[in-house]
């Protein structure tokens, strides 16, 4: 801002020196005629009263007269023609008179003369006797300020445009220099290091633009504290659901087992009901541990993964059976339209590919009890090969008694990822449809 301020006072300053120099030259330049109060209205009423007083015309008459004249207009020129058009007398540098005059050269002379340069005025006198002219350089008449203009006006408007130019160079090597340093911390914002946050930038100068620079730092900085702090959060809650789950797998088991040996015992049907309660709710427990376990493994990269080509078709059947008693037990209308597709040939591993089967059925079967159906097919487009997995329950986003924290979606987000497939999910009051996608290669 100080060096804006200098450029902008040098320019002013510049400026006002030139006029000061322009306005000083021009109170030195006298002119004599203006200090008389002699203008070019003087001279013309002067020049025809003097004429209009002049008797017996004669050479010596106009020889004094022009003479007389001369001395008051140095700078003058005067002639006489005559009433025969005949130049009888000159006085005076302007040699371009001619010796002759007609009437037409007359009037093309008062044409020409007429509101120019030089200033003249022709005194008319008898017929006999012609006329008189008097010529003088309008320049002589002139304010000293015009005619320091007429002759060092180009000078001078060469000079401001100098100045002016000079400083638009400067400014434009200014903030030049400003936007390339902007235009650098601009690609500093824009490069990331290995952790995904910007790098820090050495800070050069101590101006505004250092100030941001180092403002810049002390952000990258405080992110990448913040993100040790998360990361290290992440840790300890994948820790914490890794232990729990490991710990919560040691009474469960007891529990399934004790279960299993009361269920032996013959206490009545109450009992038996109670028994069938606690086996259930010792299954949804036991889910909920392995999807824990699953999606600890999956956030911190360590699910294994073994590829291999298999017919997802004839895989998805196959899966199926296992999935049939547990929905007629629970009353579930079952439609299984499975149709060969373009390319029933799938590169996944098949323990995912169950998990995420597993984990679309569980979601119909706990939140779609009222719907009592479920429908899996195959639809096949130009562009992608696709598993259906409809209901025709109340919709996820209604919740149910076993809602849980969306785990089981997580999962199956991260495992159709990791197997470089796509899925999609449309839920609504009349049902829940769950796309997995594989795109056709181009």
């Amino acid at each position: 801002m100080l060096l804006i301020v200098i450029a902008i006072s040098l320019v002013q300053i510049a400026s006002i020196t030139i006029g000061l120099f322009v306005y000083g030259f021009a109170e030195n330049v006298e002119n004599r005629y203006l200090k008389e109060g002699i203008d070019t209205e003087t001279i013309e009423e002067r020049w025809h009263e003097d004429a209009s007083h002049l008797e017996q015309i004669s050479e010596e008459v106009i020889q004094q007269h022009f003479a007389k004249w001369k001395e008051d207009f140095p700078e003058a020129t005067m002639f006489w023609v005559d009433g025969s058009g005949i130049l009888r007398e000159k006085i005076g540098s302007n040699h371009d008179i001619p010796t002759e005059w007609s009437a037409r050269e007359t009037a093309s002379f008062i044409k020409s003369r007429y509101d120019g340069d030089p200033f003249t005025v022709i005194a008319l006198m008898e017929e006999s006797d012609g006329f008189i002219v008097f010529e003088i350089p309008r320049e002589a008449l002139q304010l000293p300020m015009q005619s320091v203009y007429d002759h060092y006006g180009d000078i001078l408007i060469i000079g401001l445009l100098s100045i002016v130019l000079l400083f638009i160079i400067v400014s434009f090597l200014f903030f030049h220099r400003i936007r390339k340093r902007l235009l650098h911390l601009q690609e500093a914002m824009e490069i990331r290091d290995v952790d995904g946050l910007p790098l820090a930038i050495p800070v050069k100068k101590k101006d505004e633009i250092g100030q941001l620079e180092q403002t810049f730092n002390q952000m990258v900085d405080e992110l990448r504290k913040s993100k040790q702090r998360e990361q290290e959060e992440e840790r300890l809650r994948k820790e914490l659901i890794a232990n729990l789950s490991h710990d919560l797998r040691t009474p469960l088991t007891k529990l399934r087992a004790q279960s299993y040996s009361i269920s032996k015992m013959d206490q009545g049907a109450e009992w038996n009901k109670a028994i069938q309660q606690l086996e259930v709710s010792i299954k949804d427990m036991d889910r909920l541990i392995e999807n824990l376990m699953s999606y600890t493994l999956l956030t911190a990269s360590k699910y294994q993964i073994k590829r291999k080509e298999i017919d997802i078709v004839r895989y998805v059947r196959e899966h199926l059976a296992t999935w049939y008693p547990v929905f007629e037990k629970e009353g579930f209308e079952i439609n299984i339209d499975l149709q060969p597709l373009d390319s029933s040939y799938w590169e996944v591993d098949p323990v995912w590919i169950s998990r995420i089967i597993d984990n679309v059925l569980q979601n119909i079967l706990r939140h779609t009890k009222e719907g009592k159906y479920v429908e899996v097919k195959t639809k096949t487009t130009e562009t992608y090969d696709a598993l259906l997995f409809n209901d025709k329950g109340d919709g996820i986003d209604k919740g149910s008694d076993y809602s849980g924290a969306g785990i089981g979606l997580s999962i199956i987000d991260m495992m159709v990822q990791g197997l470089n497939l796509d899925w999609e999910i449309h839920s609504s009051n009349n049902g829940t449809t769950v796309k997995i996608i594989k795109y056709h290669k181009k």
